[in-house]
């Protein structure tokens, strides 16, 4: 069992405060790389790129459904993927080891362009969520006429 003094008015704040970091990372250093990776980690991970004149988004979420999956496109740039992994329990046996996150999720990411948010396709396939986005009119670029000027 791990056990400290309790200093409550012998130390200034700051050693306290840099007491209670010490601390912490003893703490996380017990979980390791993968337990540090948990805490910072955002889920899902996804990919981003730009391909003709779409904006092709790719999230992992193994192990749900299409119908498990909720996508918004709010702002016309404003993209949100929600849903919610549930808990594995094994029916039987014994588990010793979870490092599969589950429970309620939300990503919002903000895109470089507006798109279309009525021609947005959606597909999802072994586990990997693929967006097509098509760029909205305004975002597409438009070719300016030069005008020559009038001579006299």
């Amino acid at each position: 069992m791990f056990t400290t003094n309790w200093r409550p008015l012998g130390n200034n704040m700051f050693t306290q405060l840099s007491e209670l970091n010490q601390e912490m990372n003893r703490l996380f250093d017990r979980w390791g790389e993968s337990g540090r990776a948990f805490l910072t980690s955002t889920f899902p991970a996804v990919n981003v790129w730009e391909e003709g004149e779409n904006l092709i988004v790719e999230a992992e979420l193994p192990g749900l459904e299409l119908s498990e999956i909720e996508i918004y496109v709010t702002g016309q740039n404003q993209l949100t993927i929600k849903g919610e992994r549930k808990a594995f329990t094994p029916e039987k046996g014994t588990q010793h080891r979870q490092e599969r996150g589950f429970g309620n999720f939300v990503r919002t990411l903000t895109l470089p362009f507006p798109v279309d948010d009525s021609k947005v396709d959606a597909h999802l396939e072994n586990g990997i969520l693929k967006l097509r986005l098509p760029k909205h009119e305004a975002a597409k670029p438009r070719r300016i006429a030069v005008k020559a000027a009038e001579q006299k």
